[in-house]
C-alpha cells in the first residue's frame, strides 16, 4: 500500500529547516542566469563559507591555547592541517570577503580567494570554481548571494559547519538537478533511492566504490549510515571515478564540507576507457550509471566481459559486469538501471543475463515507482548482486533471489515528483535484510515479496522483474456473496448513468442558452 502524504521523507529537506527559504532567496537572485552556470556559483560559495567556518573554529582554540594548543601559532597551517582543516589564508576568509560584498571588485575577491585556498591545500588544486569575476556575473546580485550565504551558521560551532552546511549543500544540489531537469542527472541520484541502496548494503566497514560517482551522494549517504548506526567513519576507505571533469569536482567539494576522505583518482576519466582504480577489490560497490547508454567506448578483448561481450548500443551490462569486476570475494553490489535490463533480450543482453544468473550472483531485485528521478520518466529498478550467498553468518542463500515489487510506494511531492519515506525505506530494506537473516522473520508477501529459486527463474525465460514473481496483492474477504455484490454494483451503475444524463442535459440546455444570448 502506498504511504500517505503525511508521512515525512528525510531527503526532502524542507521540512526540518530554513534550507527551502534560503533556496527561494538564492533563486530570487538568479536573474537570467542559467541554473547549470548559476549552480557552480552557489556551492562554490556554500563551499568556501563551510571551510572557514571550520577554520575559524580552529583558529579560536589555537589562540585560546588550552591544552594540546598551549603555545601554538594560531597563523601556522601546519596546525590546521594536522586537525584535518583546510587552511584558509586572510584573503579567502568569509569575514574578510562579507564585508567587501558591496564593492564593485567582489568578483575578483572571490576569485583570488579560491586560487588561494588551492594554492594553499593541495586536495583542492584544481577543484574550485574561479570565474566569479566574468562581465556576465551581476556583482551586485553576486555581493547579495554572499550576505544570504553568510546568514548559515546556526546552532553550536559543532554543528554549523558539517550539519546545517552540509544539510544546505544537499538541499540546493537537489533543488539544481530539479531546475536543469534531464541535464541535473548527471551529477544527483535523489537522495531517498541512494538511502534505499545503503540501508540494504549496511556499509559498516571496508572498500566502497562507485564508478560513476557523480556528486558523490552515495558515498555521503554511506558516511551517514556509519554514524547513525554507531560505526567509525575511519573504517570506510572510499574510491570513486567522474568522466565529467565539472560534476567530478562538485564531488569533492560534496565530500570536503563533511570532512569525508577519498579516492577519486588524479582526474576525470571514462571508466571505459581507463579504469583509474584497475587493481582494487570492494565490498561495497554503490552506483548509477547513465540508463541504457549507447555512446560508449568498447573493447572486445576487456577481461572484465566475464559473462558476455556487451553490445555497442546499450552499455547497461558494461556497468554490470565491471561491477562484478570490482567486487572483492564476500563483496556486495546495489546499483540502479534501467527497468529494461531486466527482461531485454536484444542485441545478447538476455545471453549475459542468464549466465550472471545462473552464476548464482543476483541476491535481490527491486522494481521502484516511477517519478523519483528529475532526470528521467525512464522506470527504474534496483539490483543486488552478492558473491557469496553462503554467508557464514547469514543465511544460505544459494540458488535463492528475494523479489520486491515497491512500485506502489512512495508520496507525490509536486505534480510530477515522487518520493519514498522512511517507512517505504524501512519496508524495503527490512524485507531484504530478514531474508538475508540478518535480522527479523522472512515470509513471502503477495503483492510486495517473494523469495524465488534459481529453478523458478529459469521458468520465467530468466526474466528478473519482480512483477512476474510476487503475484497479486491479497484482497480482504468483506463477507458479502458474489452474487449481491454484483447485482449491487450494476444498481449504483444504472444510478449514475442516470445522474450522468440528467448533467449532460443541463450542460446542453446552458449552452443552447448562451448562444441565443450572444
Amino acid at each position: 500500500m502506498a504511504s500517505t502524504p503525511a508521512t515525512k521523507s528525510k531527503s526532502n529537506a524542507a521540512v526540518i529547516g530554513f534550507e527551502a527559504k534560503l533556496w527561494q532567496a538564492a533563486d530570487k537572485l538568479r536573474n537570467n542566469m542559467d541554473a547549470a552556470e548559476y549552480k557552480h556559483v552557489v556551492l562554490g560559495l556554500i563551499f568556501l563559507k563551510y571551510i572557514s567556518d571550520a577554520f575559524e573554529e580552529m583558529h579560536e582554540k589555537l589562540l585560546q591555547g588550552e591544552g594540546d594548543y598551549a603555545g601554538a601559532d594560531p597563523e601556522d597551517a601546519d596546525e590546521y592541517k594536522a586537525e584535518n582543516v583546510f587552511w584558509v589564508p586572510k584573503e579567502a576568509r568569509w569575514p574578510y570577503l562579507q564585508a567587501n560584498a558591496k564593492q564593485p571588485t567582489i568578483g575578483k575577491l572571490v576569485d583570488d580567494a579560491m586560487v588561494a585556498i588551492e594554492r594553499d591545500n593541495l586536495r583542492l588544486k584544481g577543484v574550485l570554481p574561479k570565474d566569479f569575476a566574468r562581465p556576465a556575473l551581476d556583482k551586485q546580485r553576486l555581493g547579495e548571494v554572499i550576505d544570504l550565504i553568510g546568514t548559515i551558521g546556526l546552532g553550536d560551532a559543532e554543528n554549523r559547519s558539517k550539519d546545517v552546511l552540509g544539510r544546505v549543500y544537499e538541499y540546493f544540489l537537489t533543488q539544481f538537478a530539479s531546475a536543469e531537469g534531464k541535464n541535473g542527472g548527471q551529477f544527483y541520484t535523489p537522495s531517498c533511492i541512494v538511502r534505499v541502496i545503503v540501508e540494504m548494503l549496511s556499509p559498516y566497514k571496508g572498500r566502497v566504490y562507485d564508478p560513476c560517482c557523480g556528486s558523490g551522494g552515495m558515498f555521503v549517504q554511506s558516511e551517514k549510515f556509519v554514524v547513525e548506526h554507531n560505526g567509525r567513519i575511519g573504517d570506510l576507505s572510499i574510491y570513486g571515478q567522474e568522466s565529467n571533469a565539472t560534476t567530478r569536482r562538485l564531488a569533492i567539494m560534496n565530500l570536503a564540507i563533511r570532512g569525508i576522505e577519498a579516492d577519486f583518482g588524479l582526474e576525470h576519466a571514462d571508466t571505459f576507457r581507463r579504469d583509474l582504480h584497475k587493481d582494487l577489490k570492494a565490498q561495497f560497490v554503490i552506483a548509477n550509471p547513465p540508463f541504457n547508454d549507447s555512446d560508449w567506448h568498447r573493447a572486445d578483448d576487456d577481461v572484465r566481459w566475464a559473462y558476455g561481450v556487451p553490445p555497442r548500443g546499450n552499455a547497461n551490462y558494461a556497468w554490470v559486469q565491471h561491477f562484478i569486476h570490482h567486487l572483492a570475494p564476500d563483496g556486495f553490489a546495489g546499483f540502479v538501471l534501467a527497468n529494461g535490463s531486466m527482461s531485454f533480450n536484444q542485441s545478447g543482453e538476455g545471453d549475459i543475463r542468464r549466465a550472471i544468473i545462473e552464476a548464482d550472483l543476483v541476491d535481490c531485485m527491486v522494481a521502484l515507482p516511477g517519478q523519483l528521478f528529475y532526470s528521467t520518466q525512464i522506470p527504474v529498478c534496483l539490483w543486488f548482486l552478492a558473491k557469496n550467498k553462503q554467508g557464514g553468518k547469514r543465511r544460505d542463500r544459494r540458488k535463492e533471489t528475494l523479489f520486491v515489487d515497491a512500485r506502489k510506494l512512495g508520496v507525490l511531492i509536486d505534480r510530477v515528483h515522487r518520493e519514498l519515506t522512511d517507512a517505504d525505506i524501512a519496508k524495503i530494506a527490512s524485507t531484504y535484510h530478514a531474508w538475508r537473516g540478518d535480522a527479523g522473520a522472512y515470509a513471502d508477501v503477495a503483492g510486495f515479496c517473494k523469495s524465488a529459486t534459481l529453478a523458478d527463474i529459469v521458468g520465467h525465460g530468466h526474466v528478473l522483474t519482480p512483477g512476474r514473481y510476487v503475484g497479486a496483492e491479497a484482497v480482504d474477504d468483506d463477507g458479502e456473496p458474489f452474487e449481491e455484490k454484483f447485482n449491487r454494483m450494476v444498481l449504483e451503475l444504472r444510478e449514475q448513468f442516470g445522474e450522468s444524463g440528467k448533467l449532460e442535459q443541463v450542460i446542453l440546455n446552458n449552452l443552447k442558452s448562451l448562444g441565443h444570448g450572444g
